[in-house]
């Protein structure tokens, strides 16, 4: 076969852009150009597959900010796996998203609607979550991503699943499998069983290696622990309404400003450990947006050079037009011939045939050489005829040559179109990433003046707990001393009264015998007297013993003196007892008090530590009545104790200590908050 040459204008390395020179190339077979678009095509997608990695890297970055962990151990993170940091801030993500609607469920006190923030958040959350590591699918002119296929797979897992995908698929307004998907997850919270379904979902990982990398979040340990976490949202009442809703068009987007905020708790542990956390999220905020400004450059890098990959396949496309111009003036210049030389062949075969005939006439003796004449012109006439069919066949072969070059303009004029449609989703991403920076930049500013704030009021609430605390030691010391005061009191009176016992009963005997011996002496001077004249030295020696009696009578009334002191000095002592009895009787009640205080406290935290919240297909009949619930007869969730009861059985409200609202309580909750109040009503 026969190349065709033609000229093609290239560049040349030393001229500008406008200055060109003419070289003469060689144009390759069919087989050959239709393998060169082949491959051109494959590394055509190729690239447009790396962009869009690029562009969803960069949006996946935006999105997997994390509220816990040290910023250094983040980074070291991010350098060794990119996907374990974009794992552990997804389930950060989803743990606030899961506290924050409970909590703010819990506050609302009623059933929540799709127009409810939280409950908003919390299903952007859950679509990322399920899109980490989800795998590529790829199609001739797009890519497709989506978490409808693992969701469908629910229904031949779990087989009460099969009534949600159901209604998904006859919504009427549904037209995307990413809408089917939002529908899916907004009817399996209204059951309370979207955390069934992942359960069951998660542990086949052989069917879930058929959707997801082996690095995603779904294969891997977060998995498990987000299942975990949504149990808790089954104590949450909805009522969403999928019908009216837009949801094959809605964005994703994670708003970060409501996960900012923390509000003031009563222990001062978990309020230094959500600063901390707010400090990591402010300095992994810094870090993702030098990371964004650095995937910013490279990405303008890339359109410049796809710009420039793009006139380069216009040059191409011009100098392909160009080419197929100048092979129809040759197809056109070659069907001239061919007609020129069929005329000149007949031509030739009729000046033949009648040389032929008037040789044969003229020269009928010399037929042998007629005879070779005659081979000769046959063989000349099947010569020209194979010529003939060789240029037919060349001309068939240039026919398909050019269905061949109008394919691959039809298709390089699709890759033209895609590429531009690719540059502007390129360029309005950009601007999407400069106006997130933007807020973030904000968000940031209004953080720090939340955390100065936060900062000032913990300060106050720290110095309000150090008074109180040495108020608390104060009176604990001064009760200690009123007691050392006591016991020494008492100490003091027993030894006092063992003495005045002791005293009093010698001083008892004491006079006992004195008047013994005044009766004897009474006779005695009885006697004296009779014989006063015969006793006089008796007399004598009586008279010293009647005045010693009288000093030992001074020694006695001196020492009833001195009783009735030391009397008085008992009532002092025993005033004195009486008004520190009532002393440490007024400071015991104020013990008491505080004391009460703390252990409503610490029953408070007890009973939100402890509490377990009770499933609603666990609880059949009430706990009190022991009626069965039926759809007359609702169940309702006591927010003291978790238990379910009938609505006759828990028609009671009263604020506890984790809510200050007045929320819904059982008949027995409600007789044990009544009675700990009224006792500790002084």
């Amino acid at each position: 076969m026969k190349q065709i040459r033609r000229i093609r204008p290239v560049t040349t390395s030393g001229s500008g852009p406008s200055q060109r020179r003419a070289s003469v190339r060689v144009l390759p077979p069919p087989g050959a150009q239709r393998a060169r678009f082949r491959r051109r095509r494959a590394e055509m997608e190729e690239a447009e597959e790396g962009w869009r990695k690029a562009v969803k890297g960069a949006k996946a970055g935006s999105t997997s900010l994390s509220c816990s962990g040290s910023c250094c151990s983040s980074l070291a993170m991010a350098v060794k796996d990119p996907t374990a940091v974009e794992r552990t801030n997804l389930l950060n993500m989803a743990k606030l998203s899961i506290k924050g609607l409970i909590e703010s469920a819990l506050s609302f006190g009623r059933t929540l609607d799709s127009d409810y923030p939280p409950l908003q958040q919390f299903f952007v959350v859950m679509e990322h979550c399920l899109k980490h590591g989800l795998k590529v699918k790829k199609s001739f002119l797009s890519y497709n991503k989506t978490i409808w296929g693992p969701l469908e797979l629910v229904e031949k897992l779990y087989p009460e699943a099969e009534e949600i995908a159901a209604s998904v698929r006859d919504l009427p307004g549904l037209k995307t499998p990413l809408g089917r998907a939002r529908a899916w997850l907004r009817l399996a919270l209204m059951q309370k069983k979207m955390a069934d379904y992942l359960r069951c979902l998660i542990f086949q990982k052989e069917l879930l290696g058929e959707f997801y990398e082996y690095h995603a979040l779904m294969m891997e340990e977060e998995g498990a622990v987000i299942v975990g976490l949504l149990v808790g949202l089954n104590v949450i009442d909805a009522n969403l309404c999928v019908k009216g809703e837009d949801l094959d068009s809605q964005v994703g987007v994670i708003d970060f400003s409501m996960y900012l905020k923390n509000e003031d708790d009563i222990e001062s542990k978990e309020r230094n450990d959500h600063i901390a956390a707010i400090l990591d999220q402010k300095n992994y905020v810094e870090e993702l947006n030098r990371q964004l400004n650095s995937t910013v450059s490279s990405l303008h890098t890339r359109v410049d050079s796809l710009e420039k990959s793009n006139t380069k396949l216009i040059e191409e496309l011009a100098i392909a037009k160009n080419n197929i111009i100048k092979l129809q003036e040759e197809n056109h210049h070659l069907r001239s011939e061919n007609t020129l030389i069929l005329m000149k062949t007949q031509h030739h075969l009729e000046v033949n045939k009648v040389d032929a005939e008037a040789e044969l006439q003229t020269y009928k003796h010399s037929r042998q050489s007629l005879d070779d004449m005659y081979n000769e012109a046959h063989r000349q006439l099947r010569e020209e005829s194979q010529l003939r069919q060789d240029i037919e066949n060349e001309l068939m072969v240039q026919v398909g040559m050019k269905h061949e070059i109008e394919l691959a303009m039809k298709l390089l004029e699709k890759d033209i179109h895609e590429k531009q449609d690719t540059l502007i989703s390129l360029r309005q991403q950009l601007e999407e990433v400069k106006g997130i920076n933007v807020e973030m930049y904000k968000k940031l500013q209004v953080s720090d003046d939340a955390l100065k704030e936060k900062n000032e009021i913990i300060g106050r609430l720290e110095d309000k707990t150090n008074q109180i605390t040495a108020t608390m030691k104060q009176l604990e010391q001064r009760l200690q001393q009123a007691e050392k005061a006591q016991m020494e009191a008492e100490s003091e009176d027993k030894k006092f009264k063992q003495d005045y016992m002791s005293k009093s009963e010698s001083l008892q005997k004491d006079i006992t015998q004195k008047e013994k011996q005044v009766g004897q002496l009474e006779t005695d001077l009885k006697i004296e007297r009779e014989w006063r004249q015969t006793m006089e030295e008796d007399l004598k020696r009586e008279k010293e013993t009647s005045s010693s009696l009288k000093t030992e009578t001074q020694q006695i009334i001196t020492l009833k003196k001195e009783f009735l002191k030391l009397q008085e000095k008992n009532k002092q002592l025993k005033n004195l007892c009486h008004d520190q009895e009532e002393a440490l009787q007024e400071l015991a009640g104020k013990l008491s008090e505080s004391k009460l205080k703390i252990e409503d406290i610490k029953e408070a935290n007890k009973t939100l530590q402890g509490q377990v919240w009770l499933k609603d297909k666990e609880a059949t009949h009430c706990k009190l009545c022991e009626k069965e619930f039926s759809l007359s007869r609702r169940k309702h969730h006591c927010r003291n104790c978790g238990e379910i009861f009938c609505n006759a059985c828990s028609d009671n409200e009263l604020p506890l200590p984790s809510s200050p609202k007045p929320v819904r309580v059982c008949d027995s909750c409600h007789a044990l908050l009544i009675q700990r109040c009224s006792s500790s009503v002084p």
